[in-house]
């Protein structure tokens, strides 16, 4: 390819996406001036393996551009090597279905497309933000990064939200990390250092669950806000049951958790169950969070079911 029909040398293709993709996959082949950056695009697909704890991904080139999944060809994997379906019929579709259609039991997605779809779901437009915590290790030992081998750090005070090399271990990848989700257009909030060095939680780490609806965001929230807290309440095992594996070593009571066996809410309360914001006491609407799932929970479990059980669920 001579210099000039280049498009990385010409200035043709200015997209840093783009150029990005010439010089990682030497297979992509300019196909003249008149191409633009959406012909070729890189789609991923990915899905939750066998576990439920472990994710997996297939890439596959695409022909022009896509504005919904919807669009996309449905494609299989081999359900065999993820746990998901024996090997004499190991064909799974992406979304996690079975060749026949049905959703195997791993795809949470397929019930909480259901409740999210449901019309009184929809006409409340539900919001969630989700705190997801984690904690980075060292690459050689395992061990938590910002700890002595073998060893323990001080007590947590100076972590959170710290500044500098003695409170702030891996800024470097988390501050990487942060950018990567702005550059692929995820809707991130933002990150801060936790209370443990390494970015986690003393008695390990959460996925605080920030929800809202509509009508919780209008005028008059907080009562619809303070009844949806009751009917949580009321199915709090049915949640803890659903919020993540190995949670009564989190859920203690302490470090700002509430007992696992107990369920409290309260304004600007960080050992309740539920937690809500002075703003929003303040303001009358706005959101709540739910404190109680872990870190490796399923967040198509967790989000359906909060909405299931505050805009569907009907108590006896």
């Amino acid at each position: 390819m001579a210099d000039d029909e280049n498009p990385i040398s010409s200035g043709l293709l200015n997209c840093p996406r783009c150029v990005d993709l010439q010089l990682r996959n030497e297979r992509v082949r300019w196909k003249g001036p008149s191409a633009t950056c959406t012909q070729i695009i890189q789609k991923y697909y990915k899905e939750i393996g066998g576990s439920g704890l472990d994710l997996r991904s297939k890439a596959r080139t695409i022909s022009g551009p896509v504005s919904d999944p919807s669009e996309l060809p449905k494609w299989n994997y081999d359900g065999s090597s993820t746990g998901q379906a024996p090997g004499q019929d190991s064909e799974v579709m992406c979304d996690c279905y079975t060749p026949q259609g049905e959703p195997i039991p791993t795809n949470k997605r397929h019930n909480a497309a259901k409740i999210f779809s449901h019309p009184d779901v929809v006409a409340e437009v539900p919001w969630y933000g989700i705190e997801q915590e984690y904690t980075l290790l060292q690459k050689e030992v395992k061990w938590p990064l910002g700890w002595p081998v073998g060893g323990f750090p001080g007590p947590q005070g100076p972590y959170y939200c710290g500044v500098g090399a003695d409170k702030a271990w891996g800024r470097d990848i988390v501050d990487s990390h942060y950018k990567a989700c702005v550059y692929a257009g995820i809707n991130i909030s933002g990150i801060n250092g936790e209370v443990m060095p390494g970015q986690g939680d003393w008695n390990g780490a959460g996925a605080h669950s920030n929800y809202s609806t509509k009508s919780m965001r209008n005028e008059g929230g907080f009562e619809v806000i303070k009844k949806a807290i009751d009917k949580l309440g009321l199915r709090h095992k049915e949640h803890i049951s659903a919020y993540g594996e190995g949670n009564e070593r989190r859920l203690t009571g302490r470090h700002e958790t509430a007992d696992i066996n107990t369920f409290v809410w309260g304004v600007a309360n960080r050992g309740a169950s539920i937690r809500v914001g002075r703003d929003t006491e303040k303001e009358g609407k706005g959101y709540f969070e739910d404190r109680r799932p872990a870190s490796n929970m399923d967040p198509y479990v967790v989000t359906s079911m909060i909405a299931e059980t505050t805009l569907l669920w009907k108590p006896t």
